[in-house]
């Protein structure tokens, strides 16, 4: 893949669940990416009083959101409309509503103001997240994906070349956190909420399950991950304890927990990086900014040789920065726009992310 000095501004919108985004970011051969603007209208607290997202919420919030949110990031940036050169949006995988929005949002404005539309893939958008920071690696590298909705081993021969080499087989680790937050009576989202307690707690004080996914001819496949057995032995270990004890021992179970998560994620990411023979690793996705997790593999990376890259904690979580990073690469190799005519996908490999671009939309 070439990667050509262009002066570009993008304007990208994210909105695949429940954070509507829209950013502006610009590329130059002296100065490299520069993100002029970065707006998000976050839905957490209204989720929250549901235990978890609502579709049918999200994607009215974001039909509300998104054009003032157009306007913010324009006025943010110093920009007008007449300054930007390419239109991009999240197309796959997410929500369908929602994703439509976004889409639809991108597709319009376009046309209107007759500019190329990218449509990005979702995971690539967090792939290229790690390209916000100084210093981003160049491939081939390891990617380790872990949010709500994804926990992936990615081999990144190049952007635009991936190779899915682990995943998990039940929940994403995000979404583990999740549910075991809801066992622990702790508001969602799970993530920051386990995080917060959990640094009062003793992470060795109840022994969990590491779970692994067996092969049919026999063994177990070593880079992928399985929470469900994880997350039933907190579910019958809190049960235990709220029968036999006046003390219920929140904190310790939240970093027993937490603990065990980082040590799975960490431990089969470096193995497949030993395997893979590869020298680089990079952690992208909202679970990449939980500070136990960044701190054991920093350290594991370093003991083991491994040049370690994390995305800033800014560019975890969803947001359209990411995506305008991710159509800026797309640009840079001379992709063709998408099609006016690509939908939404809720699901599709990043593998097929090529697939996005040219005159004949898969879906």
């Amino acid at each position: 893949m070439r990667y050509l000095p262009k002066n570009q501004t993008v304007l990208a919108l994210e909105t695949s669940c429940d954070e509507s985004a829209v950013a502006v970011l610009t590329i130059e051969p002296l100065n490299g990416m520069q993100l002029m603007a970065n707006c998000i209208a976050s839905q957490v607290d209204e989720h929250a009083k549901w235990g978890g997202v609502v579709p049918e919420i999200a994607s009215r919030r974001h039909l509300e959101s998104l054009p003032f949110l157009v306007e913010k990031a324009l006025f943010d940036s110093g920009l007008s409309i007449g300054d930007i050169d390419t239109i991009a949006a999240t197309v796959a995988p997410g929500l369908a509503g929602s994703l439509l929005i976004g889409s639809l949002t991108g597709r319009t404005l376009a046309a209107l103001h007759d500019l190329p539309f990218l449509g990005i893939h979702h995971l690539e958008g967090h792939l290229a997240s790690v390209t916000l920071s100084a210093n981003s690696p160049k491939p081939p590298f390891l990617l380790l994906l872990v949010s709500g909705g994804h926990t992936e081993l990615i081999e990144v021969v190049d952007f635009g070349k991936y190779k899915r080499i682990g995943r998990s087989h039940d929940d994403a680790a995000g979404e583990a956190f999740d549910k075991v937050a809801r066992l622990l009576g702790l508001p969602y989202p799970g993530g920051p909420s386990i995080e917060k307690i959990s640094r009062d707690g003793d992470p060795k004080r109840f022994k969990l399950p590491k779970g692994r996914v067996s092969r049919p001819e026999g063994g177990f496949y070593p880079y992928d991950f399985s929470f469900s057995g994880l997350k039933t032995a907190m579910l019958r270990l809190t049960q235990s304890l709220e029968k036999s004890s006046d003390f219920f021992p929140k904190e310790d179970l939240a970093a027993s927990f937490e603990q065990v998560v980082a040590e799975v994620l960490v431990e089969r990411s470096l193995k497949c990086a030993e395997d893979l023979k590869m020298e680089t690793l990079v952690m992208v996705g909202g679970v990449a900014a939980n500070k136990r997790l960044r701190k054991m593999m920093s350290q594991r990376c370093l003991e083991k040789g491994v040049n370690l890259h994390l995305a800033s904690k800014d560019f975890c979580t969803d947001n359209a920065a990411m995506i305008a990073a991710a159509a800026l690469i797309r640009i840079q190799s001379e992709v063709e726009p998408s099609s006016m005519k690509l939908g939404v996908a809720p699901r599709w490999r990043l593998e097929q992310a090529n697939l996005l671009y040219g005159p004949n939309p898969p879906f």
